[in-house]
């Protein structure tokens, strides 16, 4: 019979006839797949459905069409006559206050929100009781009103009806807020809402020059229904305001960047979960090569058939090629619908706190992405074990030869796999924001499948080489570590891979805490006192010696600017890397010294004289510095209070951001802003003080400095554990995906080992051993292998955490002893575990049916 061409169509046909014996031996391959498909599609789904939830209520997250905002100062009349000829402006007014209790007996950081009658121009403010705009804020019996939420009023043990003091006015708390349209424009908050009028908040006293106030002008433009004129009139609008007003240093954002902070972290963030969803299905992948592998070996006949009748050995792989890819889109498919089912389920948990609404949405390119990374992964990991059965002749098979067979498959799979793997890494790379993460991410993949594959090597070599050992159990586990077909390999990279993932992010996760919780609050100062007026800062400093006599007070004049070009460049012009972009995202606080500040080291550059008096000079944080690219003589254009001021970088500082000391990212000199009005920033340091002691600094500077706020340390680290703790659960269930898949792959792995080890059992058990004796010696094996692979993996995970934690977070390292343990107990437990359940049914057997087989 001659050769038969490889036909696609008769190929296919093959394949779906060999396909309905049903899918056995490919239960791990579908899990697997569909395990990595589901993470990745749900993860986007879910990112997709919170920016159009974001998009589509752009106009009430953002409080109008567009708004303008700036720092410590408001709107001139030229700049007001400009808004006011575009549409209906509201004005709000935001700053942090301290609140206090009408007898002096509490107080409580909030953030004052001051709207006008107009607001809010778009969506809707729900208070409960629902009021009035006229009856909400207006003057009662000598009080303005206001309205909090429930935190507030259950902090301060107060309720509707009573009053309460912000800065020199009193308020009567009318309402509840049960929904504040605007919120997630406003950014992260470190206190309670306390909505009132900008009548009333002028009233109070609380803004004085150099006050950290926000004027936030919101437009609501005419002709709503036209949405294709308005995008237009938006842009021209922007440009106009640039043009006609270049040094008024006013943030500009419109409704279709609402939320900006909230959507780049959401990005970053469903990022970061796709990597660790791409691990899991890498990890998968090696499930997906053990499945290809033992499915041929079992496909041994008819394979050997095949090629007996004259079929090519192509048509063959395509034969085989065309099942797996038939299985592997039923994984995918299978991953699909429960990514559809987990975006639905997250969305609807997200639907309280975020503009998204529950329901079944399918989001078609995060379904392809997930789609796309799912088959390429299986080709990647499937091609290889193909191309070694194809090398494989029919007398071999026949013989009963498995494919353990040693060497390269041919250089066409080879090239096939490489090629299929360079489009993985390209797709990476064009998903992911961050290029220098995503580089990370694969050298790191390599690296840890050539480092495991050098484990394997290391290991199988030690134990070929290891002496004799008395005990037979003892000397049979390591022989069964080394031999030809041994489960060394597979047993290593599928759960090195699974727990290197866990280690790495619980190894993130538990510094992060351990920073937050006992780094910070050990180093850091227990109060920051922020707007301290010019003429109230001496006696600031008195009240604060008398009150805490053992504390620490460091001050430094506190002025907000926004950097708005680098070397004559306009920032938006800029390419900047986007672990630097945040400082030129807002306004930043900025400082002038004559002195080289506290928690400072100079690296590079000379500091100014105290009397210096030339051209205006800055000093930049270093690190920063380095990641925008600035040099010693750059220039940095800094708009401060509606005038736009150029300075020479003369030096770079070492900043330690991680003790929360008073620090900036630029300090300029004296000169720089002479006469321009500000306050004053100050921290108090007292490691030794007692709570009761706190609380009396905090009651005493409120009664004497009600226009200064106060923020306690320790509650901005709560307020920091308690986001972190959400996010760490999204983390968890990540890390978990991926540990679920090296379960699965480890499972796999031990499944496939049943063949020989039956074989194994019976003629030792012919032999003469005995079952114990056999159980013995495959703990011992499990054993071994498992606290080889928890060696690698908290050698792996440490170094992955170590990058994130030093290098991407600038926090110090630590290695936790509870990660090494239960990373170890971990690998024991699966691998004798799931080692003993497999083979527990194998040493039970028969020894005539397998005998006759050998």
């Amino acid at each position: 019979m001659s050769k038969a061409k490889p036909s696609f169509a008769l190929a296919l046909r093959f394949a779906l006839r060999e396909m309905r014996g049903g899918l056995t031996g490919f239960y791990i391959f579908l899990g697997c797949i569909a395990l990595g498909v589901a993470a990745i599609g749900g993860v986007n789904s879910v990112a997709r459905s919170i920016a159009d939830g974001l998009a589509v209520e752009g106009q009430a997250i953002l409080g109008g069409d567009v708004s303008f905002m700036l720092n410590q100062r408001e709107v001139t009349e030229q700049e007001r006559a400009f808004l006011n000829a575009q549409g209906t402006v509201s004005e709000n007014i935001t700053m942090r206050s301290m609140v206090r209790m009408t007898d002096g007996s509490d107080q409580a950081l909030v953030e004052v929100k001051a709207v006008d009658s107009a607001y809010p121009l778009y969506g809707t403010l729900k208070l409960q009781p629902d009021l009035s705009s006229k009856t909400r804020f207006s003057v009662q019996d000598g009080a303005y009103g206001a309205a909090v939420p429930q935190l507030l009023l259950d902090r301060l043990n107060l309720k509707i009806g009573d009053q309460i003091m912000l800065g020199s006015a009193k308020f009567t708390l009318r309402a509840i807020i049960e929904s504040e349209p605007d919120m997630l424009a406003s950014g992260m908050a470190l206190a309670p809402r306390f909505l009132t009028s900008d009548e009333a908040l002028r009233a109070a006293g609380l803004i004085q020059p150099g006050s950290l106030v926000n004027y936030i002008y919101k437009i609501a433009l005419p002709d709503t229904a036209q949405t294709g004129a308005q995008d237009t009139r938006l842009a021209g609008l922007e440009s106009a305001a640039e043009k006609n007003f270049p040094e008024a240093g006013w943030n500009i954002r419109n409704r279709s960047n609402a939320a900006p902070a909230l959507s780049a972290n959401i990005e970053r963030f469903s990022q970061f979960l796709t990597l660790v969803g791409l691990t899991s299905l890498i990890i998968g992948g090696v499930g997906v090569a053990n499945a290809v592998r033992s499915f041929l070996d079992g496909k041994r006949p008819v394979i050997a058939t095949f090629k007996s009748l004259g079929a090519s050995a192509d048509f063959v792989v395509l034969i085989y090629l065309c099942q797996i890819v038939a299985i592997a889109l039923i994984g995918i498919v299978i991953g699909l619908v429960l990514s559809l089912g987990l975006s639905a389920a997250a969305v609807y948990g997200l639907s309280s706190y975020l503009p998204v609404s529950g329901g079944l949405k399918i989001y078609p390119q995060a379904l392809l992405l997930a789609t796309a990374f799912g088959l390429i992964t299986t080709l990647i990991f499937a091609l290889l074990p193909l191309g070694r059965a194809r090398t494989i002749p029919a007398t071999a098979l026949f013989r009963q030869k498995g494919f353990d067979q040693s060497g390269w498959p041919p250089v066409l799979y080879l090239a096939g796999a490489g090629a299929l793997l360079l489009a993985l890494i390209g797709l990476v790379l064009f998903f992911v924001e961050d290029q220098r993460i995503a580089g990370v991410f694969i050298v790191g993949a390599v690296a840890a499948f050539i480092i495991l594959r050098g484990v394997s090597f290391g290991l199988r070599m030690l134990a070929r080489k290891a002496p004799r050992f008395k005990s037979p159990a003892l000397r049979l586990a390591v022989g069964n570590i080394h031999r030809p077909g041994a489960l060394t390999p597979s047993v290593v990279l599928s759960l090195g891979l699974g727990l290197t993932l866990v280690v790495a992010l619980a190894l993130v996760d538990g510094n992060l805490r351990r920073q937050i919780t006992q780094s910070l609050p050990a180093h850091a100062p227990n109060f920051f006192f922020v707007d301290i007026q010019n003429t109230e800062i001496d006696g600031f400093r008195d009240l604060l010696a008398k009150t805490a006599p053992e504390g620490k007070v460091v001050s430094a004049a506190m002025l907000r600017g926004r950097i708005v070009a680098l070397n004559g460049t306009d920032v938006d012009k800029v390419n900047v890397p986007p672990q630097g972009a945040w400082v030129l995202r807002g306004d930043r606080g900025i400082t002038y010294a004559k002195n080289l500040p506290e928690n400072s080291t100079m690296s590079q550059g000379e500091w100014w004289p105290a009397d210096y008096s030339g051209e205006p000079l800055v000093s930049f944080a270093a690190k920063e510095a380095e990641e925008l690219g600035l040099k010693i003589g750059d220039t940095v254009t800094v708009n401060v209070l509606g005038r736009n001021i150029t300075a020479k970088i003369a030096n770079f500082r070492q900043v330690q951001w991680e003790t929360l000391a008073i620090n900036f990212v630029m300090v300029f000199s004296p000169n720089t802003f002479a006469g321009a009005p500000h306050s004053w920033l100050a921290t108090l340091t007292d490691a030794d003080a007692a709570p009761e002691q706190e609380a009396n600094v905090l009651r005493t500077v409120t009664q004497t400095f009600p226009a200064v706020t106060s923020v306690r340390v320790k509650d901005a680290i709560e307020v920091a554990n308690d986001l972190i703790s959400q996010l760490a659960v999204a983390i968890r269930w990540a890390a978990s995906v991926g540990l679920l898949a090296a379960i699965l792959v480890l499972a796999g792995a031990l499944a496939a080992g049943n063949r020989a080890r039956q074989h194994d059992a019976v003629v030792l058990k012919t032999l003469g051993a005995t079952r114990w004796m056999l159980i013995r010696a495959f703990i011992y094996e499990y054993a071994l292998l498992g606290f080889a692979t928890a060696v690698f993996a908290l050698g792996a995970g440490g170094l992955a955490a170590w990058f994130v934690v030093v290098k991407l977070m600038n926090l110090q390292m630590r290695m936790l002893p509870d990660v090494a343990f239960f990373t170890v107990l971990t690998a024991l437990v699966l691998t004798v575990g799931f080692g003993l359940a497999g083979t527990w049914r194998v040493l039970g057997q028969k020894a005539s049916s397998v005998l006759r087989e050998l």
